[in-house]
């Protein structure tokens, strides 16, 4: 009998990856938890969420239909090869230092705040893209504000405190769909390799072929799909603000030698002339750990694999 082939990378087992019900009426119980998971883990998986199921379905199969598009469809709304912004759908197709490739089609365009948005990158193949992707957005920021005042008042701090920190009102949501195609030599390619985001928090759902592994305790963990849910990744601003005392969550995503595989993360983040650092509150007793940045310096550097500190 011929020996069976992994799907994918394998990870350990899910059983200790972290899950908050946000429906439980101690709302102090759930804080805990939130600031507990983003200290240790950096990740997290939220449930009952109040975010309708529909609308999340309704989400992905829009998504899911614009890559089914022919290549000349997809390329309407593709971002232009002398832009310096992400927006826009594109291929890409890196290899790392040790020979392994990364492949994976996105698709990314902001969705908040109205002022921030070019309708131009948005799919036009449905009559409905904009009104769920808006919908999303609205739901998504909500979540994102609850979370930030959970992790702020963990820090000591008043509520608004991380959101005042990544830019109040002006916080930036970016909404990226990643393809992965299926890949039948999982060693020589990966979906997404192991990395921090470097935004402030992502909040991100997918279809039901797993694929986001989480790195803990030096292993992989498998985040198993889960069709209401939503995985919250604490980013780099959150750690640079807390000062360090939130994790920045490790993960990658891996592919399926058989199946293609979807995710549709949204990315909190500043505008890029904002400066990003300790929060003052927090560096009054203690040092801090990290220079402040203008947002646009930080990305340049840590894309760029340049030194932060």
């Amino acid at each position: 009998m011929a020996e069976s082939v992994p799907s994918k990378f394998q990870g350990t087992s899910p059983v200790d990856f972290p899950i908050v019900d946000l429906s439980n009426p101690n709302e102090d119980l759930v804080a805990r938890a939130v600031v507990k998971a983003s200290e240790t883990w950096g990740m997290f998986q939220v449930v009952n969420h109040g975010i309708p199921i529909e609308l999340m379905r309704r989400l992905k199969e829009l998504g899911t239909e614009f890559f089914e598009l022919p290549e000349e469809e997809k390329e309407a709304v593709a971002r232009p090869a002398d832009s310096t912004d992400l927006e826009g759908y594109t291929t890409d197709y890196k290899k790392d230092g040790e020979g392994r490739k990364t492949w994976a089609d996105h698709l990314f365009h902001r969705v908040w705040p109205l002022s921030r948005i070019n309708y131009r990158f948005w799919p036009k193949n449905s009559p409905d893209y904009r009104e769920v992707n808006e919908e999303y957005a609205r739901e998504i920021k909500k979540l994102s504000e609850k979370i930030m005042g959970w992790l702020s008042e963990g820090l000591g701090l008043h509520r608004d405190a991380l959101k005042e920190g990544l830019g109040g009102e002006k916080v930036e949501y970016l909404m990226k769909i990643i393809f992965y195609p299926p890949c039948p030599k999982l060693e020589l390619l990966y979906g997404a390799p192991h990395h921090t985001d470097l935004n402030g928090i992502t909040f991100l759902i997918a279809d039901e072929v797993d694929g986001l592994q989480a790195f803990q305790d030096n292993k992989w963990v498998d985040v198993k799909y889960d069709e209401s849910g939503i995985v919250v990744i604490i980013a780099d601003q959150i750690k640079r603000m807390s000062n360090g005392r939130y994790k920045s969550g490790e993960h990658r995503a891996t592919m399926d030698t058989v199946r293609t595989r979807l995710s549709w993360p949204v990315f909190a983040e500043p505008n890029l002339d904002h400066v990003v650092g300790p929060l003052p509150e927090l560096v009054l007793d203690n040092p801090p750990k990290f220079k402040p940045y203008v947002y646009r310096e930080y990305k340049f550097l840590k894309v760029n694999k340049l030194p932060l500190e």
